[in-house]
């Protein structure tokens, strides 16, 4: 099941500028946007512990995009 919903996927296809967008496009993007961020989050995790923190911090996430 997924946890992120689509209605706001929905939106930022809408506002990248699609005039209709289908529930399977909506679908496909909560699938790779889930993806994407458990990985971003697991190497996040990974900077936090090498840190020596528990807390995972912004700093840690930009880290892991860049």
């Amino acid at each position: 099941m997924a946890e992120i919903p689509t209605a706001p996927v929905t939106r930022l296809i809408r506002n990248a500028g699609a005039e209709r967008v289908s529930e399977d496009a909506s679908q496909a993007l909560v699938e790779v946007l889930e993806e994407y961020g458990e990985k971003v989050a697991s190497k996040s995790v990974a900077l936090a512990k090498h840190a020596g923190r528990k807390t995972v911090k912004a700093e840690d996430v930009l880290e892991a995009v860049a």
